[in-house]
């Protein structure tokens, strides 16, 4: 639901709204009334992911800020102006960006079509540009340079421990560091003999796995660490007082793990520049290459499709580059 502070100001509705709220109520919006201020509001409070993935930079907002530009109120909105905007959006963006905006558009005019805010969603007649993948260009580390990796992080400190537990989640777990920052300490528990990771995954997946025994370690050592084992609802992963070494009891957030990753990573000697998701395929790689099947690694990556689960396996690689050696020339 809304925050105390949000519900007075959908009271007061105007195009000031969005200099007071952390995410911008545009005019489209606040003309439309305060219902719609008040649907569009809760569409980023009930779907926090909605607004990093979706809302602030890519897709839905924009195109009510492009709809502003060219005088438009939101419930003369047809298919053919957003096929218009993603027209225009292709000559300085990529195609998957492209789809994206567009992904992000239906599901906030589905939102607000649930809302009765608009009667229907004028993005389902679009289609995207059409763009077909089949290996992803997220750099994946081998096993050796992954091992390299954790080794190279001093565990004297507080803020270490932390910073190896955390890349461990991603890459024994294949998580999002969405679902990463987002853990409670109760979300590592015990289970029979083994202890688990409770993950929340984008779309409201609740995706629950063991835990890997080197992650167990990293975890452990950690927690007991920071004194936080028994600190219930309380952030796993926790922000650092600026250069001190002690830990916050705020969570840290995406930007805060992305910083830290590049941190590690130059220290580690790694020349590419590597972000977040290189865990995620890291993990699914070496999987992979340990024998284990694709249906596996995609319960465990809690991907729709084996389709998107594939895009992460390097596997072949390997023998890519034997077959071109063949040739004798």
């Amino acid at each position: 639901m809304l925050s105390g502070m949000n519900q007075l100001v959908v009271k007061g509705v105007g195009r000031s709204l969005g200099a007071v709220c952390d995410f911008p109520v545009t005019a489209v919006i606040a003309d439309a009334g305060e219902h719609a201020v008040r649907r569009f509001l809760e569409f980023f409070a009930d779907n926090p992911q909605q607004k990093h993935a979706h809302g602030l930079s890519p897709g839905g907002v924009r195109l009510l800020r492009w709809l502003e530009q060219n005088q438009m109120g939101l419930v003369e909105v047809e298919p053919i102006h957003v096929a218009t905007y993603v027209e225009a959006l292709l000559t300085t963006a990529a195609k998957p960006t492209a789809k994206q905006h567009l992904a992000a558009i239906r599901h906030l005019f589905d939102w607000l079509v649930a809302g009765q805010v608009v009667a229907v969603n004028p993005a389902h007649a679009v289609r995207g540009p059409k763009h077909v993948i089949k290996r992803g260009k997220t750099p994946v580390l081998t096993k050796d340079q992954a091992r390299r990796l954790l080794a190279s992080i001093d565990t004297s400190t507080l803020v270490g421990l932390r910073d190896r537990a955390l890349i461990g989640v991603m890459i024994y777990t294949f998580a999002r560091v969405s679902a990463v920052v987002a853990m409670t300490v109760n979300d590592y528990y015990p289970q029979g003999k083994r202890c688990w990771v409770r993950l929340h995954e984008k779309g409201g997946k609740r995706h629950e796995m063991p835990a890997h025994h080197k992650l167990e370690a990293f975890l452990d050592e950690y927690l007991s660490a920071a004194g936080i084992r028994e600190a219930g609802k309380s952030p796993l992963f926790r922000s650092a007082a600026g250069k001190t070494g002690r830990l916050t009891d705020r969570p840290m957030n995406r930007v805060h793990v992305y910083e830290m990753v590049r941190r590690r990573t130059a220290a580690a000697g790694f020349k590419v520049r590597l972000g977040c998701h290189t865990f995620r395929a890291t993990g699914i790689t070496a999987y992979l290459e340990a024998g284990g099947s694709l249906e596996n690694a995609q319960a465990m990556a809690a991907h729709e499709s084996p389709r998107t689960t594939k895009l992460y396996d390097r596997t072949g690689d390997e023998i890519t580059l034997d077959e071109v050696e063949r040739i004798g020339i």
